[in-house]
């Protein structure tokens, strides 16, 4: 069962990994660390022994940017060597993903596209009468894109209630915070409006992300969203809901003192 020393461990590594690039979303990949790691180690029906099982549950990752937060789950579950390297020559771990990575089902970099993908991959399992889920987790920024609501549109229309949504809501955009910029609550009422179940969390605390996610194998009228309230560069403090920190790889400094924060979570002070 994934606890805050195994989220704190998968963090430092995606540290490591931006770090030795000079480039990285650290803090896009932070915000949505604890629930990416539920759905990997406890939620998704996956198998790494054979990534192209039929019947796997997908995952898309629509914030695609924030996408080496998966990279040493990958790894550690055995989709891929740990001898890999992010962003190195002949490496295949990119800023975005690609298919070419065992265990990955989406190729992304443009925002906005991910829900519409996922939405088409929940209507191929019904229509073919498959019992997969399909998950998709977006960035609250990307919410700005027609595209998304389009795609919720269309998912509540078609009651794909085997897809769930989950919206990364650290309300933080490149620049500024979305409600200063754009106001995009009330969230919760808009998703309901376009035909979705939504629930809301904290995106940090694991038990909240369980119990939001505990009950997707039984039969629903609707596609389910998930609003999970989170912080961007959550865990280190001088990252935490600074605009300037977004696509910026930490100095050999900055590494050194978010690393000790991240250690303090898995051996204690």
């Amino acid at each position: 069962m994934v606890n805050q020393k195994k989220v704190a461990e998968i963090k430092e590594k995606v540290l490591e990994m931006c770090a030795n690039a000079g480039v990285g979303h650290v803090t896009s990949a932070f915000s949505c660390a604890e629930i990416i790691s539920i759905l990997y180690y406890e939620i998704m029906q996956i198998n790494p022994e054979n990534p192209e099982w039929e019947d796997r549950d997908r995952f898309i990752m629509s914030k695609n940017h924030g996408s080496v937060m998966t990279y040493p789950i990958l790894q550690d579950l055995g989709y891929i060597g740990t001898d890999e390297a992010f962003l190195k020559n002949g490496s295949h771990l990119g800023i975005h993903t690609k298919l070419e990575i065992s265990g990955v089902d989406f190729c992304g970099g443009s925002l906005g596209i991910g829900l519409g993908f996922a939405c088409g991959l929940a209507y191929s399992a019904k229509l073919s009468k498959k019992d997969y889920r399909t998950f998709c987790i977006l960035g609250d920024g990307e919410c700005y894109e027609g595209s998304v609501w389009e795609s919720f549109l269309f998912g509540g229309a078609k009651r794909l209630n085997n897809l769930i949504a989950i919206i990364d809501r650290n309300a933080l955009c490149i620049t500024d915070f979305t409600e200063k910029m754009l106001p995009l609550n009330p969230m919760k009422e808009k998703l309901e409006a376009f035909g979705w179940e939504a629930r809301e969390i904290d995106g940090h605390n694991l038990d909240e992300i369980r119990n939001s996610l505990s009950d997707i194998r039984s039969y629903r009228e609707r596609p389910l969203c998930i609003i999970a309230n989170t912080v961007k560069g959550h865990g280190i403090n001088f990252m935490e809901n600074a605009p300037l920190w977004h696509g910026k790889a930490p100095t050999d400094e900055a590494a050194f003192t978010a690393r000790k924060e991240l250690r303090e979570v898995q051996y204690g002070s």
